[in-house]
C-alpha cells in the first residue's frame, strides 16, 4: 500500500547518518523528537493557556490544530511510503506509533510530509509571531531545524519529507496567524478553518487524520465556550500553574481512556469508517473537556500568594 519515490542522495544521507549517530546520537535524536510530539505540545499550549496568557494560548492552539489537520491530508494524497518500509539498510529507530507494528501503514501514517517537522515549525515558530524577541525567534528556527533533522536519523522520514513539512509549517504560521488578527468575529474564522479540513473525510485512511480534525472541533468549540460561560484568569503563582497543567494533562489521558472502554481494542485499531468516526468523535470530546470545561474548576484552585500574604 502506498507510493515509493526519493532522490537517491535523501537515501545515502540516511544510511551514513544512521551509520555514524551511534546509541548516544539516536538517544538525543529521540530527544528532540519527542519536542514535535503530541505530549510535549499539549503541556506546552497547556502551560500558556491554562498559566500564562490564555489569549496568546488560543492563537497557537489554532494555529496547532490547523497544521495537525493539514499534514495527514497532504499525506492521504501523496500516499508516500516510510523509507525504512522500502531501504533495508535504514532502520525505524522510533516508530511513529510505537505500540503498534512498524509496517502498519495506517496505524503509522504515511511520510510526506514530516508532521513533527510541520508541528515544529507550527509550534515553536508562532510564539515570537505572537511575541515579539529575537531569543525567541532563535527558539523558533532552531527547534524545528533540530526535529526535523531527528525524524531523518531515526529512519522515518525522507528529507524531502521534513523540507516541504517545514515549509508547510511557515504557510500555516504565517496564513493563519495573518487570519487570526483580521477577522474579528471567530466563530467565522473557526468555521471557515474547519470546512477546509472536512474533505479529508472523504479519502483519508489514517487514524491520525481523525484525531487531529476532531481536536481542530473540540478546541473552536472549547474557546467559544470559555469565552461565554467560563472567563477563567491566569496565574503567575508557580504552585497553582503547576496543579493546573499536571491536573489538565490527567483530564486528558482519564477522558480518553474512558471514552475507550465501550470499544473493544481490535475494534479501535481497525481501519474502518466506523473506527476512525469513534476516533473523530472521541476528540471532540476530549478537546472540549480538556480546554473548555476543565477550566471551570480553576475558580477553586485557588493559591495565597506568599508576596501579598507578607504586606499584609
Amino acid at each position: 500500500m502506498g507510493n515509493t519515490f526519493y532522490f537517491d542522495w535523501e537515501v545515502q544521507l540516511m544510511e551514513w547518518l544512521q551509520s555514524g549517530m551511534g546509541s548516544a546520537g539516536a538517544a538525543i535524536a529521540q530527544f528532540l523528537t519527542v519536542c514535535g510530539e503530541e505530549l510535549v505540545l499539549i503541556l506546552l499550549l497547556g502551560f500558556i493557556y491554562w498559566c500564562y496568557d490564555k489569549e496568546f494560548g488560543k492563537f497557537i492552539g489554532v494555529n496547532i490544530v490547523v497544521g495537525l489537520t493539514w499534514n495527514p491530508m497532504l499525506k492521504n494524497v501523496a500516499l508516500r511510503r516510510r523509507p525504512y518500509f522500502d531501504h533495508p539498510g535504514i532502520r525505524c529507530i522510533r516508530a511513529a506509533e510505537p505500540e503498534a507494528d512498524i509496517y502498519d501503514i495506517s496505524e503509522q501514517g504515511f511520510s510526506f510530509p514530516s508532521g513533527h517537522s510541520t508541528n515544529g515549525v507550527i509550534a515553536y515558530g508562532s510564539i515570537p509571531v505572537y511575541k515579539k524577541n529575537k531569543w525567541l525567534t532563535v527558539l523558533g528556527i532552531v527547534m524545528p531545524l533540530l526535529i526535523g533533522l531527528s525524524r531523518v536519523m531515526l529512519g522515518v522520514h525522507y528529507p524531502t519529507d521534513v523540507l516541504v513539512g517545514w515549509l508547510m509549517g511557515g504557510i500555516v504560521v504565517l496564513l493563519v496567524s495573518y487570519l487570526q488578527r483580521k477577522v474579528k468575529r471567530k466563530w467565522i474564522l473557526h468555521l471557515i478553518l474547519f470546512v477546509t479540513a472536512l474533505p479529508g473525510m472523504l479519502y483519508c485512511n489514517t487514524s491520525d487524520y481523525y484525531t487531529c480534525v476532531g481536536l481542530m472541533a473540540g478546541l473552536f468549540l472549547a474557546i467559544a465556550f470559555e469565552e461565554k460561560y467560563v472567563h477563567f484568569e491566569n496565574t503567575k503563582n508557580p504552585a497553582e500553574c503547576a496543579v493546573r497543567i499536571l491536573g489538565g494533562f490527567a483530564v486528558y489521558v482519564l477522558s480518553n481512556t474512558l471514552l475507550k472502554l465501550p470499544f473493544s481494542k481490535e475494534f479501535l485499531a481497525s481501519a474502518t469508517t466506523a473506527a476512525y468516526m469513534v476516533r473523530f468523535v472521541r476528540y471532540i470530546i476530549v478537546g472540549f473537556v480538556t480546554l473548555g470545561a476543565y477550566p471551570m474548576v480553576f475558580a477553586r484552585i485557588k493559591f495565597r500568594d506568599k508576596k501579598t500574604e507578607n504586606s499584609v
